[in-house]
């Protein structure tokens, strides 16, 4: 199958190779030339330009930063829209707001272009690993269509309902994770203090109520777990920034919805005084580092 990949970032290489490695034909474009050329280098193919990528495409992938980027890509001048062919399956696996989700998948319907939204859960591991979870909106024939392909890189494939539907449960699902890494920290940060060592005090309540995925796949602790980010001066995984900018998404979907998220919210003030002390950049699990972030915060809280 001929397949387009449009965001070859550090979750959208690892998942085109895994496509590459299925024997599809991959053709792949990142603003960033030298992410393309990974992809060539693992056997893709690679395109000046998106347009050029989608064009007798039979399936697209796109893997982008935000809204913003999504809407762009797929209906700006040139875009997926207008150079995909009409019966090219779309599937946008970013980030984003349900309703701007909404929004590019009314503009396919118009073309009369199927499109899921099919956003993603398991990090960079996961992605490296092809077992990711993928929470798709959109319609049950369209996902039967893409479903062979969503498993070679994932190990789970839901349907959440409807277009947008896969954003909100992302959306919910990554102001969980948010509160349980902040939540992770604390809990470690007051053992260290009482002079338990970290790891056993892991290892207790992993086995104990307050286990948790932050806790056990990926602890925020340096020197805890081999090959998570925290082992690695935090570097790579799930940046602070897009875990902020997914605890915005929540915080106005809850404002949009009437919905109290009082923990919600904290964690995006939480991650904002944290990205806002430099840490932008690093794996979100470096809030253990940071416990000045979580004083400007208290300090607010008054």
């Amino acid at each position: 199958m001929k397949i387009a990949f449009l965001g070859l970032g550090n979750m959208g290489l690892p998942m085109a190779r895994n496509l590459l490695k299925a024997g599809h034909e991959v053709v792949g474009f990142d603003v960033v030339a030298a992410q393309a050329t990974r992809l060539a280098e693992a056997g893709g193919k690679t395109a000046a330009a998106a347009g050029d990528a989608v064009a007798g495409a039979e399936v697209v992938f796109t893997m982008l930063p935000a809204g913003q980027h999504v809407l762009e890509a797929y209906a700006g001048p040139g875009g997926i829209l207008a150079r995909c062919r009409p019966d090219a399956l779309l599937v946008d696996c970013s980030t984003i707001a349900p309703a701007t989700a909404r929004e590019v998948a009314a503009a396919a319907r118009a073309r009369g272009v199927a499109m899921l939204d099919a956003p993603v859960s398991g990090g960079v591991g996961g992605a490296e690993g092809g077992t990711l979870t993928f929470m798709v909106g959109g319609a049950e024939a369209d996902l039967a269509r893409a479903r062979p392909l969503l498993e070679k890189m994932g190990k789970n494939v839901f349907h959440a309902g409807a277009p947008g539907a896969g954003q909100v449960v992302k959306m919910c699902n990554n102001m969980l994770l948010g509160i349980q890494m902040a939540g992770t920290c604390e809990a470690l940060r007051l053992g260290i203090a009482y002079g338990l060592d970290p790891a056993r005090l892991s290892e207790i309540m992993g086995k104990s109520s307050g286990r948790n995925w932050a806790l056990e796949v990926y602890n925020p602790c340096p020197g805890v777990m081999p090959g998570v980010p925290a082992s690695r001066g935090y570097s790579g995984g799930f940046s602070t920034a897009l875990m902020l900018k997914d605890l915005k998404l929540a915080a106005e979907g809850a404002t949009a919805t009437g919905t109290a998220t009082p923990l919600g919210r904290m964690a995006r003030d939480l991650y904002q005084a944290h990205a806002d002390g430099g840490a932008a950049g690093k794996d979100f699990s470096s809030l253990f580092e940071d416990p000045a972030a979580a004083a400007a915060l208290l300090a607010k809280l008054g």
